[in-house]
């Protein structure tokens, strides 16, 4: 009979042991939205304080992104900073899948400019001036401004790759439904990309979520449509959206949460994850 030796039988106890740890865990597949991506880590991570036998993996790559993955099946949450798209809906039913829509939160989609640029208060009219391609806004004396350390005077506009929900809807809120963006933006993957750009670049004017945020960046104040006083971002602009620009935040799921699934979701709803 062969005797195994001390160490090598604690490296397969050991190594079993890991297996089997492995195994009894659940893992939730979640992707999507850049916007959505810190609080969903963060939802995570404190999850896994509350359900050790639950893992969360996270990743972004863009609301397109993530509801592509619902529509092809190989995710369990879609993060979604915009509703899915009708076309995109029929094509997951298509494919057997049945997307159910969740919203988690709101988000004040945040304009940000240089930290030294003078224009703190635009309207959507002004914005509008800017991103749309029927815009007259090429230069920021063209709203009356100087910029120090902007010595072309030209806006240089900063904006999101088009597979970005933050894109597709900053499109619908200051555009409209057939309103184009204007060409030469600079269209960046993320949304911490937009903001890192802006901050360092005097010229510039772009718009993130408001997670992204920093104290080297200041974020213009909006006025409404309808005119009125300018409204800051904030999260309590966003959720009694007094915000022009504010949006639900999604997630969506195949059918109807079961399981750890829905004991997830129930916990993001709960007051301790929305704190």
């Amino acid at each position: 009979m062969k005797t195994i030796s001390m160490p090598v039988a604690t490296l397969l106890i050991t190594t079993f042991l890991t297996v089997s740890s492995a195994q009894a865990r659940t893992v939730i597949q979640n992707k999507g939205s850049d916007t959505l991506v810190n609080v969903a880590q963060a939802w995570a991570e404190e999850y896994q304080k509350v359900k050790p036998d639950v893992a969360v993996a996270v990743s972004g790559g863009g609301s397109g992104t993530g509801i592509a993955a619902m529509i092809n099946g190989t995710v369990d949450i879609a993060n979604a900073s915009r509703k899915m798209k009708d076309k995109e809906v029929k094509m997951a039913k298509d494919r057997g899948q049945d997307p159910v829509e969740h919203i988690v939160g709101y988000d004040a989609l945040a304009v940000y400019i240089h930290q030294d640029n003078p224009a703190s208060e635009l309207s959507i009219a002004q914005l509008e001036d800017i991103y749309s391609r029927k815009g007259k806004a090429r230069k920021w004396s063209d709203l009356g401004v100087k910029v120090p350390g902007c010595g072309s005077d030209k806006i240089i506009v900063v904006s999101r790759q088009n597979n970005s929900g933050t894109y597709a809807y900053f499109k619908k809120a200051i555009l409209g439904k057939k309103g184009k963006y204007r060409t030469g933006t600079l269209d960046m993957h993320g949304s911490k990309d937009v903001v890192d750009l802006v901050e360092k670049t005097p010229c510039a004017i772009g718009y993130s979520g408001l997670a992204y945020a920093t104290d080297h960046i200041q974020k213009v104040c909006i006025v409404g449509k309808d005119g009125g006083k300018c409204v800051n971002p904030s999260v309590a602009t966003a959720v009694d959206r007094s915000y022009p620009i504010a949006r639900p935040l999604f997630m969506y799921t195949n059918g109807q949460p079961e399981g750890d699934i829905k004991t997830y979701l129930d916990w993001i709803l709960s007051d301790t994850g929305q704190c």
